[in-house]
């Protein structure tokens, strides 16, 4: 493992063909949305599996929504910050393929990215658990809550909550990307989480270079990045960019 800054990064970039990047939790940090573990996170005053289980949920939808309304609430005001709008202007450029994202914050497509697969969902819309209609967030009254469908079934965000299979189509896009990357940014996430956590060591396999942006090491950093870049996604990817196009 190498430490690198902006301009590695930016000659990492040039000399590439089809970069992919992975996205979790820390590249939203500075749009206001806590990690779920940092230390103002939803784990530390919700337990995941009380409140963010499938089977949590349909016990006690009440005491789920608690939570649910919670980070709906955070979500919502939450805008792209520069690390969004930086992957954006890459894939409009030709260099990003797309970007393959744990998070629910449709911060990604704000921000301007096409091709984003929202690997755990997206908090911005809701599904029904009986009948599998969807529904807009507009669509819906959360002054009454748990929310039910026409068909009687309860109603939920359409994201994946523990308990629940990464969704199809989703799973597929992503695995597809990391088969035709050659250089994978591994951009606020630690990929400690399976299935998201076998992504980088597929794109290793496949030779990609595995690029990782975090504030801090993970245990992706000694076993499998190549070049280390311990700095915000925020300041670093604009960096890179403006250097990309100098």
């Amino acid at each position: 493992m190498k430490r690198c800054d902006a301009k590695g990064l930016a000659a990492l970039l040039r000399s590439s063909q089809a970069v992919v990047a992975l996205t979790g939790a820390g590249i939203s940090v500075d749009s206001g949305i806590p990690s779920f573990r940092g230390a103002q996170g939803l784990w530390t005053r919700y337990d995941p599996l009380e409140y963010a289980h499938i089977r949590a949920f349909r016990q006690d939808p009440p005491k789920v929504w608690k939570m649910l309304l919670e980070l709906d609430e955070v979500i919502s005001r939450a805008q792209p910050n520069p690390a969004h709008l930086a992957l954006a202007a890459l894939e409009q450029q030709g260099k990003l393929k797309g970007v393959i994202t744990q998070n629910v914050d449709n911060l990604h497509q704000a921000a301007g990215s096409r091709t984003v697969v929202e690997f755990h969902g997206n908090a911005h819309h809701f599904v029904c658990l009986r009948c599998g209609r969807r529904y807009a967030r507009e669509e819906l009254d959360f002054s009454h809550l748990p929310l039910y469908c026409q068909c009687q079934g309860l109603i939920k965000p359409d994201v994946v909550f523990f308990g629940e299979e990464i969704p199809a189509l989703a799973n597929a896009a992503a695995w597809e990307l990391i088969e035709r990357t050659d250089l994978l940014l591994v951009i606020g996430t630690s990929a400690a989480v399976a299935p998201a956590s076998l992504l980088p060591y597929a794109a290793k396999r496949h030779g990609a270079l595995i690029v990782e942006i975090n504030l801090e090491s993970t245990n992706l950093t000694a076993n499998l990045t190549d070049y280390f870049i311990p700095q915000s996604a925020s300041l670093v990817l604009p960096q890179a960019l403006a250097l990309l196009s100098a």
